[in-house]
């Protein structure tokens, strides 16, 4: 098996220091975040941004700065900057990272109700808008996907050209609105994209760890972090990032996988190596 990307989700856009006080918002909680995830075997940094107050925000200022940090004390660390922004942001406003040309970034294929009243909304058009962008920076598309529809979205903007092979999905598993976070249907999934495509697995909250053991075993990659859980264990809030990418590491240990440095990342996604 390749060996083992793993992704920290490291602040999230919705998850506040009520639910778990260790939950980064100001530029320096978010580059010491990044920088512990790192140091315990992350080779990408999923990045959101905050005002200082925890209000989700995608000002360039903001994001420059996080990423300027994190680039300082993780040198050769992958930077994932979300176009996913927060509910109810302009197509825009949610692009405003790719302005500092990263790697990879996120792109969402499709709608979704998260719950209550919010909607994730990704129309066609947005979806197209978003991978052009991408395709014309030369930024690596992550293909977002919380439900099948999604990666048929994808597969026909690799037909018309608009995505290019091989493709990169993280599967969100568990979101309410979205699949649900099972064998069965993380099984499906994968039996759905083409055969050179390399996919993360992100379970949410108590379905963290159980579809990050799934998929260290099947031969995918593994995202954990506060956007998605905000517990070590059952009860246990995690104490940071940092927490959560040790105990996939442990696991991963555990099966035999290997983890993987992030210019060893960067082959497995086909992005130009850091120098």
């Amino acid at each position: 098996m390749e060996n083992l990307i793993i992704t920290a989700a490291i602040c999230g856009a919705e998850v506040t220091k009520n639910q778990n006080p260790n939950v980064p918002y100001t530029v320096d909680e978010i580059i010491n975040e990044a920088n512990l995830a790192y140091k315990a075997g992350a080779s990408i940094i999923h990045l959101h941004v905050r005002e200082n107050d925890g209000t989700p925000t995608q000002d360039y200022h903001i994001f420059k700065k996080c990423i300027d940090g994190i680039k300082e004390c993780c040198k050769d660390v992958i930077i994932q900057p979300s176009t996913g922004g927060a509910v109810g942001m302009s197509n825009d406003e949610r692009l405003s990272p790719l302005k500092l040309k990263p790697e990879i970034a996120t792109l969402d294929c499709g709608t979704l109700n998260f719950g209550k009243d919010e909607i994730f909304l990704n129309t066609q058009n947005t979806i197209i808008y978003f991978a052009e962008k991408m395709q014309q920076l030369n930024i690596k598309p992550e293909i977002e996907v919380f439900d099948k529809g999604m990666i048929d979205t994808a597969l026909r903007l690799l037909k018309n050209g608009t995505l290019k092979s091989p493709l990169k999905f993280n599967f969100v598993l568990g979101v309410p609105g979205g699949i649900n976070a099972s064998l069965r249907d993380l099984a499906f999934l994968v039996g759905s994209i083409p055969f050179d495509s390399v996919y993360t697995v992100t379970g949410i909250g108590r379905h963290q760890f159980n579809m990050a053991t799934i998929a260290i075993a099947s031969g995918g990659h593994v995202r954990v972090g506060f956007e998605d859980n905000l517990y070590i264990k059952r009860g246990i809030l995690a104490s940071s990032n940092a927490d959560m990418v040790k105990k996939v590491v442990h696991i991963a240990n555990i099966l035999g996988r290997n983890i993987a440095t992030p210019n060893e990342a960067r082959k497995i996604l086909n992005i130009k190596e850091e120098n």
